[in-house]
């Protein structure tokens, strides 16, 4: 018998996160097809956003109907996303590689014994035995790993894997009756939730593409170019340390070491010199393009392609180029 994949879902607004869709996809190659695949929902919406999983082929959803759910700590889902698995017999978990997916596996792997792996790009199955790659030192490697027999909770990479396919299909529900959880784990609760200054378009964590910009900028009214480029593109914005430690951006828009980790389809770097501590929250991009004045910028070393020239002609020119070939 075919063993099944367990993805565990997030929601944003009323859909499954681009990144759940990914795993959908990873799940379904990895245990012969997406009726392989069980969803997890948990929350006082999770009966009725269930049959977003059928959009997928996904045909049976495990659902913890609790609102306390709701803005509950990443601990306060484990017992029942264990529940789940347990009663599914399932031996893989598949999560998104977003903040909540990443800590929820090493959470996960602790309390159901299993092992984890975040940043994972490329699952094998052979026999009984998974072999995964991720990259590590920043992107500077490629890890190569395997996991003989047992349990596995692995977070997958953004952009690393095709969204599964649409192939609607109806959704069967499975109410899962899960341990009660300890008010100590509910302490921590999420009263609200604000978006960030400049944080118009995708969020940086899943955005296929990324524009970021740098102190090569000058100032920061200069970081418009950014914002317009970005727009046209459908674009997330991003900024490196110099651009945020000096105010002109929030922190939350930071790529790199002490920021946000990256790996879009493309990420285009304007006036950004590449430091290695912004290298390695971008150098998993599928395609960097970079965009400086200085021909011996260490950006260089990383990018696809390269302009060298004065960004304040390059960006208005290509932005416009863009429109006009979107029709904007």
């Amino acid at each position: 018998m075919t063993e099944r994949v367990l993805v565990v879902g997030e929601l944003l607004t009323d859909r499954l996160s681009g990144s759940t869709v990914e795993a959908i996809g990873a799940g379904a190659r990895l245990a012969g097809g997406a009726s392989s695949v069980v969803g997890f929902l948990a929350g006082a919406t999770a009966r009725s956003r269930a049959p977003e999983f059928g959009r997928y082929g996904v045909t049976e959803v495990a659902i913890l109907e609790d609102p306390a759910c709701e803005g509950a700590p990443v601990a306060a889902l484990v017992t029942a996303v264990v529940a789940a698995a347990t009663e599914l017999g399932t031996e893989t978990i598949l999560l998104a590689g977003t903040s909540f997916g990443r800590d929820l596996a090493g959470r996960l792997a602790a309390r159901w014994g299993a092992t984890a792996a975040t940043g994972v790009t490329e699952i094998t199955r052979v026999g009984s035995t998974l072999e995964l790659r991720r990259p590590v030192f920043g992107g500077r490697a490629t890890e190569t790993r395997r996991i003989e027999g047992g349990r596995a909770v692995l977070a997958l990479r953004p952009h690393a894997f095709p969204s599964a396919t649409e192939a609607p299909c109806e959704t069967r529900l499975r109410p899962i009756v899960a341990p009660a959880v300890p008010e100590l784990l509910r302490a921590a609760h999420r009263t609200g939730l604000e978006a960030s200054p400049g944080g118009a378009g995708p969020g940086l964590a899943e955005a296929a593409v990324v524009v970021s910009g740098g102190r090569g900028l000058r100032a920061p009214e200069n970081f418009r170019l950014v914002e317009e480029l970005a727009a046209a593109l459908g674009a997330a914005v991003g900024a490196s340390r110099a651009v945020t430690d000096a105010g002109w951006r929030p922190s939350s828009l930071q790529v790199g070491q002490t920021g946000k980790a990256v790996s879009p389809q493309l990420y285009i770097a304007v006036g950004i010199s590449g430091a290695i501590q912004h290298l390695v929250g971008m150098m998993s991009s599928r395609v960097i393009v970079a965009i400086n004045s200085d021909a011996s910028a260490p950006i260089f070393k990383v990018a696809d392609y390269g302009v060298v020239g004065d960004l304040f002609q390059i960006l208005p020119a290509l932005t416009n180029e863009v429109r006009r070939v979107r029709g904007q």
